[in-house]
């Protein structure tokens, strides 16, 4: 059993400066006390920087298969003729790829993470690929060979063992995001709650649609007051 734990984890680190500047205040300034690094971001190098300079913020990757470039050498089969990935949040109704080929694609991105010198906290996805029934042997896989636990999704309910909470929450997202949505964290759960915190940049806009929601996000998770129970 996990022990009681609230993780605050935002998703994203290095897609974007802004995006690294709402983590790190979000860290330093309010509730956030994890982070998913996407290898294939266009500011990693700033998020691996500003992690060291905040070792208090645990950090974790954030695989990516239906966003941006590729980092594995093996992986042209996952993409499109643009050379980004071809599978889009809408994977489920998509023809699956090679496992094997997924395997060594996250497996690039977890080295690319490791390269870093940070300690790996745990695993998640862009999209909650990696609960993909076509692929998920694939993070469980990656968990056992690494040592470490991925975000709880109910596709994956089979190895709980490898789960990083006991429950995981997208609540905090869309028109969830709200402080009634932080106060309904059960006391004494163990449990994850995703969010994206950001300030707006110049290439946000290019990468996704979910703009505004983020500027809030940001101003409830550094004005919320964290309760004493949360670990």
């Amino acid at each position: 059993m996990h022990k009681t734990f609230v993780l605050i984890n935002a998703d994203d680190f290095g897609l974007t400066t802004g995006v690294n500047r709402g983590i790190i205040d979000s860290h330093v300034h309010g509730i956030v006390n994890s982070a998913t690094m996407i290898m294939n971001g266009h500011a990693v190098e700033e998020a691996v920087v500003l992690a060291k300079q905040h070792p208090t913020l645990h950090v974790g990757v954030h695989l990516a298969l239906t966003w941006g470039r590729p980092l594995a050498e093996t992986s042209a089969p996952l993409t499109k003729e643009d050379g980004t990935f071809r599978y889009t949040n809408r994977f489920l109704t998509e023809a699956a790829p090679d496992p094997e080929l997924v395997y060594l694609e996250w497996k690039a991105q977890i080295e690319a993470f490791r390269a870093t010198g940070l300690s790996l906290h745990h695993l998640d996805s862009h999209h909650h690929v990696h609960g993909w029934p076509a692929i998920q042997d694939v993070i469980v896989r990656l968990a056992e060979e690494y040592g470490t636990t991925f975000r709880a999704l109910t596709t994956l309910d089979a190895r709980r063992d490898l789960w990083v909470t006991e429950r995981f929450s997208d609540a905090f997202y869309g028109d969830g995001v709200t402080r009634e949505t932080l106060d309904a964290i059960p006391p004494g759960d163990s449990i994850e709650v995703m969010v994206h915190p950001a300030d707006l940049d110049p290439i946000l806009p290019s990468v996704t649609s979910y703009l505004d929601a983020r500027l809030v996000e940001k101003d409830l998770l550094t004005s919320y007051h964290r309760p004493d129970w949360w670990a």
